[in-house]
């Protein structure tokens, strides 16, 4: 703490992104709670399809965020072609993801969702929980290109530290989504009222708005955003450079993707157990994400931070700043610790389900705050190696110890024992302990630190 401008500099990055997509969570749980009120399959049926929509949003993000290590590297090395280079590449990364994600859930769409129906449950329809799931997933789709084209502006503008526009473009979003759920979900002042539907249609149209503000400012500020200036001249990008990118950036793309499908697997595994975990596991999550935004923000912050030090050559500074900011990570999750368990026992009481499913939801929510600072501190960890270049060792890091061990310590202790699920999820949080040792021991090592752009 002897040094706290780079706190400073990490809260001023951070703390836009951390209003952005406070609020935007903040409406996902608004939503959710409207979705709540009619009843439990439509809580189900929603979380089942958001799952399976979030490996996409996961896919994008791991897709983008390649060229974006090197975009923020760029900028600290005032190149404006090479960081023009990584938003281009971004455009058709993100073109690629779509033209395989919208025919997969069109398509395959409702034997993803049966995957999740497999567990037993008294008060749960299944035959009604897939048919709202695909009500709610095929109006998403509509939402799919909207949303890409936002991660691929307010990426870039974050990697040259403007993070205010895409925050005031998320709250104007977030006032769209929920004026849109208030009138569709119920059908209010002569709306017609459609329920999921109602919800997933508010959702896309809010999506649509913010990529329209986004693009819009951007572009009205195109003498302070360099980058803009010139962008769309061309789409090529130089064979040499994409190559070395791409190479840099598929690991982080299969990372991204890998992860959620096993976050995907995990609540399936779960599912098996009973149709009454899905609703809990989709109450928790709701409350759970609302906050883990901080510490998701401060990860970004620390990639970007120490990436833009990197590519200025200043290794000594980004060693001793990546300890600092990890440390201090950890610590503000320790926060939200004491704010999650003490209205954990409140908050599932605002859902018209049963009493199991709230007890389900009370416990995974004491269960998840308690790992928060685990989780704080492991991924300031992740986003330290990632800002060096180092992805094939955070593809190990991160989604291939997802497969190997937690899904299959998950699989097994399901499948195999007669342990309470709520034991089960909290050994599976554990296993991370195993992550943030080695993370830690490499950070220490110096093995992430590279200045990647000047062999690009």
């Amino acid at each position: 703490m002897k040094n706290n401008a780079i706190f400073r500099r990490a809260l001023t990055l951070a703390v836009p992104m951390m209003i952005q997509n406070g609020i935007t969570n903040a409406v996902g749980l608004v939503d959710n709670i409207m979705v709540g009120s009619l009843g439990t399959e439509a809580i189900t049926a929603v979380s089942i399809a958001g799952q399976l929509i979030f490996v996409f949003n996961l896919a994008v993000f791991g897709g983008l965020s390649g060229p974006g290590i090197y975009g923020a590297q760029y900028y600290g090395q005032n190149n404006t072609e090479g960081f023009q280079s990584t938003v281009r590449l971004k455009h058709w990364i993100g073109v690629f993801v779509l033209l395989v994600g919208i025919p997969l859930f069109a398509f395959g769409g409702g034997f993803l969702v049966e995957l999740y129906l497999k567990g037993e449950s008294a008060d749960i329809d299944p035959a009604l929980t897939k048919a709202l799931a695909l009500d709610y997933m095929n109006i998403m789709l509509w939402g799919l290109p909207p949303f890409v084209i936002t991660q691929i502006y307010a990426g870039s503008l974050r990697e040259t530290g403007a993070s205010v526009k895409p925050m005031v473009a998320g709250l104007v979003s977030v006032a769209v989504d929920i004026v849109g759920n208030w009138l569709l979900i119920y059908g209010n002042f002569g709306f017609p009222k459609l329920g999921v539907k109602g919800a997933a249609i508010a959702t896309v149209s809010a999506r649509i708005v913010e990529a329209a503000i986004v693009i819009i400012w951007a572009f009205a500020a195109k003498k302070k955003h360099f980058f803009l200036r010139g962008l769309y001249k061309t789409m090529l990008v130089k064979k040499s450079t994409a190559g070395v990118i791409i190479k840099k950036s598929l690991p982080i793309f299969l990372n991204e993707f890998l992860w959620a499908g096993g976050t995907a697997r995990l609540t399936q595994c779960y599912s098996q157990r009973s149709l009454d975990i899905v609703a809990g596991l989709n109450i928790s999550n709701a409350l759970c994400n609302l906050l883990n935004v901080v510490f998701i923000a401060l990860g970004n912050a620390v990639g970007i931070l120490v990436g833009q030090t990197l590519g200025a050559s200043k290794y000594k500074q980004a060693k001793e700043d990546a300890f600092r900011l990890m440390w201090f990570t950890g610590a503000v999750s320790a926060v939200l610790t004491i704010i999650l368990v003490a209205i954990s026992g409140v908050f599932p009481n605002l859902y018209d389900t049963t009493a199991d499913v709230k007890n389900y939801a009370t416990g995974f929510i004491v269960i998840t705050a308690l790992f928060f600072p685990l989780q704080g501190f492991l991924n300031a960890l992740y986003f330290t190696l990632r800002s060096g270049g180092k992805t094939l060792v955070t593809f190990l890091f991160d989604s291939v110890f997802t497969w190997v061990v937690s899904v299959t310590a998950a699989a097994l202790l399901c499948e195999f024992t007669t342990l309470p699920i709520l034991g089960i999820y909290a050994i599976v949080q554990a296993l991370d302990f195993i992550k943030v040792t080695v993370g830690y021991i490499l950070i220490r090592k110096g093995v992430w630190i590279s200045n990647i752009v000047e062999k690009a």
